[in-house]
């Protein structure tokens, strides 16, 4: 990631803007055509998904233009991560392939524009994105599409990625998920419920407030008090099960 120092001359209600593109050249012809544009400010630069995230975390820009074929984390993926970000960024595509417009919009994304890029067509999307942050809601939430492969942690204004086959379960605390995973813990800014709706096939609901990996079950066995518990592979205490999920985890047991 690259960071771009602001113009003094720039109003102060400029659209912060990061551009994501393993093309060094894109990355050129979009940052030229935003130098025309009034009231925009480019305040990064990003070669992958990942530096995008990263960027979109410290920075907090209102829009993105995303290609969408980029190495390691692509744009779709990020695009995901990016409907959880509160302040929730515009994103907006920019690609040299027709094929991924259904996937773009069921990413959230508020247009996708075709390469080479037209000023006309950036013009007109920058408008959008002016209209999607004037009735921009402040309650993120996870468009309806395929799974992500990583979870994105927020930590002071950076963020760590983790890969879902890392995850052993996912625990609610007050507002956050904490997330206990190969390397230790995590806090999520997003809800139980809709981790249990995206990875359904992965995890498992045992209480309330805790998903479990389904890999990571081992046995359910009771306690001198009579409760059942969930004895992880890698956990370091059983977990506590209720009533109404034990028949559910036997299933997944057999």
């Amino acid at each position: 990631m690259r960071a771009t120092s602001p113009s003094r001359c720039r109003e102060e209600t400029a659209l912060k803007v990061v551009i994501a593109d393993d093309e060094p050249l894109a990355r050129e012809r979009l940052r030229s055509l935003l130098a025309e544009q009034a009231g925009v400010e480019v305040v990064a630069e990003a070669e992958n998904g990942e530096q995008a995230l990263h960027a979109c975390a410290a920075l907090q820009p209102d829009l993105v233009l995303l290609d969408i074929a980029m190495p390691g984390l692509d744009g779709l993926e990020a695009a995901r991560h990016l409907a959880t970000f509160d302040p929730r960024p515009a994103v907006v595509f920019c690609t040299a392939y027709d094929a991924h417009a259904l996937s773009a919009f069921e990413a959230a994304a508020i247009d996708y524009l075709m390469k080479p890029v037209r000023p006309e067509r950036l013009a007109a999307a920058l408008e959008r994105t002016r209209t999607f942050l004037a009735g921009r809601s402040g309650h993120p939430g996870t468009p309806n599409q395929q799974a992500r492969t990583v979870l994105c942690a927020r930590l002071r204004g950076s963020l760590r990625l983790i890969p879902i086959e890392d995850i052993h379960y996912l625990q609610a605390e007050e507002k956050y998920v904490v997330v206990h995973h190969a390397r230790g813990e995590d806090l999520l800014e997003e809800s139980l419920k809709s981790l249990e709706e995206e990875f359904a096939g992965r995890f498992v609901r045992i209480h309330r407030n805790c998903l479990v990996a389904r890999h990571e079950l081992l046995e359910l066995r009771r306690n001198g008090a009579g409760q059942v518990q969930a004895v992880l592979r890698h956990g370091n205490a059983p977990l506590e099960v209720s009533r109404r999920c034990v028949a559910s985890i036997k299933q997944d047991l057999l």
